[in-house]
């Protein structure tokens, strides 16, 4: 087994898109745990969209990566130290957090996990962060009932999919949009959503109004921009929207101004923003009801892999620039 840890440190603020120029690697020894600790061997390591914000200098709902800094991201490792009773060499854990080979975690932020329950990757996507945004949106903003129209965008994506499968249990007719063709198909015949718009669509607002002949009574936000403009001006009255993301201005230096929101009054529409970890509960609520639907093979998602610690920064570039499809993880290391 390798002595050396490999962290990502980012090396400058991006000026835009974030590249390989803005990070370094670093080698150092694997550090020993203090009591309390636990010291694990990076398997997966999660990236999200939520990372391209930790890079700005101004603080929002958390505090900023400093340049010198490790990169943060969960992940899903195999323990190799223990200064802690609840966990023992060879556990599987997730919580740890850091672009790091080896990430040094207080035991309380860490969670065990089943060896064979589901495969340890979906606990940093369809079994964690993603779905159980996903869950907490729909559930208690969105609040389809049968027979609304739901849309959902980024609806391949990783938070996106597990929204719209929600909504479709929920009895809603759900429409999602997606970017390309190929997205779209999957998003209709493997999620099995109603239909699914191409944002890249010469004319999206015209294809949503088809697609939505009787206007749209939730909307769960991921991407902003032209997609939302056009989501909004087929809002219902009494419509709610839950604002999870807007990735289509997270590289943009200011961002641009929003729509005017007079309607809102008009047509009493809820918009609410919400962070999943502001309920932290709701994840452990999730993971207990979505495992057997996985398991079942009723919850259906999607990975896509980037292999090798050195290629994270690329990943980061791919998910803003909508590349991935599915949930995007790195591989770091192999399984136990």
């Amino acid at each position: 087994m390798s002595e050396i840890r490999r962290s990502v440190h980012l090396k400058q603020r991006p000026d835009g898109a974030p590249g390989r120029d803005d990070f370094e690697i670093r080698e150092d020894a694997i550090p020993q745990p203090q009591p309390g600790e636990v010291v694990t061997r990076t398997i997966w390591l999660s990236i999200d969209p939520y990372m391209r914000g930790r890079l700005r200098e101004q603080q929002t709902y958390a505090q900023p990566i400093n340049p010198g800094d490790v990169m943060t991201g969960e992940t899903v490792g195999e323990v190799i130290a223990s200064a802690h009773p609840d966990f023992a060499a060879g556990d599987v854990a997730v919580g740890a957090r850091g672009w790091q080979s080896h990430c040094v975690t207080p035991a309380e932020r860490l969670v065990k996990l089943p060896r064979h329950a589901a495969p340890l990757s979906a606990y940093l996507g369809v079994l964690g962060m993603p779905g159980a945004t996903a869950y907490r949106g729909v559930t208690e903003i969105c609040r389809p009932e049968k027979g609304e129209t739901v849309v959902v965008s980024a609806a391949s994506g990783a938070v996106g999919s597990v929204a719209g499968q929600l909504a479709k249990r929920a009895g809603a007719r759900v429409i999602g949009v997606a970017g390309g063709a190929e997205k779209c198909l999957w998003v209709q015949d493997s999620l099995g959503f109603d239909d699914c718009v191409d944002h890249r669509s010469l004319d999206l607002h015209r294809e949503l109004a088809a697609a939505c002949p009787h206007g749209i009574d939730a909307y769960f936000e991921n991407v902003g921009g032209a997609v939302q403009a056009a989501v909004f001006d087929l809002l219902n009255p009494f419509a709610r929207v839950a604002m999870c993301g807007m990735v289509s201005q997270y590289n943009e230096a200011e961002f641009p101004p929003g729509p005017n929101l007079g309607f809102v009054v008009g047509k009493r529409v809820t918009i609410q923003g919400f962070i999943v970890s502001d309920k932290p509960e709701r994840l452990a609520e999730w993971r207990a009801l979505a495992a057997p639907w996985v398991a079942e093979g009723q919850l259906t998602y999607r990975e896509d892999v980037v292999n090798g610690l050195d290629n994270a920064p690329d990943a980061l570039a791919g998910i803003l620039g909508g590349r991935n499809f599915g949930k995007l993880l790195v591989r770091v290391g192999g399984d136990p």
